[in-house]
């Protein structure tokens, strides 16, 4: 009797760890247990016919949720309540979660549409290789100006907003990096710049242009100057796009001394419950057919070298969307520089802010 409930418990243990091991794989494998794909995203961020084309196709189903920044992205991963299967962190923030290890290496068998991204925009420094994450939209910072207002050719460079003639005229976004940047730049240095000497020397550069001015806005100022509140702004890429597609009068340029390139990358958190549905989410929008779909819908520049074809010309030959070359090499990535200097960047964008003009 003993040696028969030896039996029976062996046989019991080894069933339970025949389960247990099955439904580890159905949750890391996406197998028929396990359809749903948590998708963490900027808001806004993907068409979404794609999302039902995408489950029409696969199976799958997708819950999509979205982030307003890249810190609560991080924040709400490393906490761990949900178990995001992808997620599009930007540039610098991939570097932070890879040096965190919150990161599941891409298994490039599954992802044959990879091949569709321009070499241009692989293996970056905050991903060498790509071993972690694939390029989803990539854009720049530049000057959106309207050009009843403003003569075109007016602005070529980051110092022409130093015209007294765009006095109480220019929407500046409100970013430390991106203001103590254009300050930097404007003197021929690196966005990434450490030097205590040249922070310091661009946050009094920028005082100066205070009394141009009018306000210090985020998300608004597509909306504004859509509705002609001002002359003159900066702001991303994309953001440009949608006021331009709401105000024809409106232009876009970035500037010839070089400014802000960024990505947002595609990622599968460590949380991922289910990689093999995300590597078939991540080839999906790999498509070139999706990728033109998807970029003509977000207005951002796409990565995918394949969409091109399938795109709009009158979009993909737009230099301030698409620049050429030469002036991309004189784009530079945010770097992650450290929490040190991330505060003397802060303190001295503060500076900035608070100068009476």
């Amino acid at each position: 009797m003993k040696k028969l409930i030896q039996s029976m418990v062996l046989i019991l243990v080894t069933v339970v760890t025949l389960f247990g091991i099955r439904y580890q794989l159905e949750q890391s494998e996406g197998s028929a247990g396990n359809k749903i794909i948590n998708f963490y995203n900027w808001g806004d961020y993907i068409d979404p016919e794609l999302i039902t084309q995408f489950e029409k196709e696969t199976g799958y189903k997708i819950v999509y949720e979205t982030f307003d920044s890249n810190e609560a992205m991080i924040s709400k991963i490393q906490q761990g309540g949900t178990a995001y299967d992808v997620a599009v962190p930007s540039d610098y923030m991939i570097e932070v979660m890879i040096e965190k290890n919150l990161l599941i290496p891409l298994d490039y068998r599954q992802l044959d549409q990879a091949k569709n991204n321009d070499p241009r925009f692989m293996d970056l420094d905050f991903d060498p290789k790509n071993k972690y994450s694939l390029p989803y939209f990539w854009g720049t910072l530049g000057v959106l100006y309207n050009t009843k207002q403003v003569p075109e050719g007016a602005i070529k460079t980051w110092d022409d907003l130093w015209k007294p003639e765009f006095k109480n005229q220019i929407l500046m976004i409100d970013g430390a990096r991106e203001v103590i940047g254009i300050g930097l730049q404007s003197e021929g240095k690196s966005l990434n710049e450490k030097s205590d000497q040249a922070i310091k020397a661009s946050a009094l550069k920028m005082k100066k242009l205070m009394p141009n001015i009018r306000a210090i806005v985020a998300d608004e100022i597509k909306m504004y100057m859509a509705q002609n509140e001002a002359a003159v702004s900066v702001t991303y890429s994309g953001e440009a796009a949608t006021a331009m597609s709401e105000n024809e009068d409106l232009a876009y340029v970035v500037p010839e001394d070089g400014s802000n390139i960024w990505f947002d990358n595609i990622v599968i958190p460590k949380t991922s419950k289910n990689v093999k549905g995300a590597h078939a989410l991540i080839n999906f929008l790999m498509r070139p057919d999706v990728a033109a779909k998807n970029a003509e819908y977000i207005g951002y520049a796409t990565p995918n070298k394949g969409a091109f074809k399938l795109m709009d010309p009158e979009i993909t030959s737009d230099p301030a969307f698409y620049p050429n070359d030469e002036l991309v090499s004189k784009l530079e990535i945010y770097k992650n520089l450290g929490q040190e200097k991330l505060i003397q960047y802060n303190d001295a964008y503060l500076e900035v802010k608070i100068e009476p003009k």
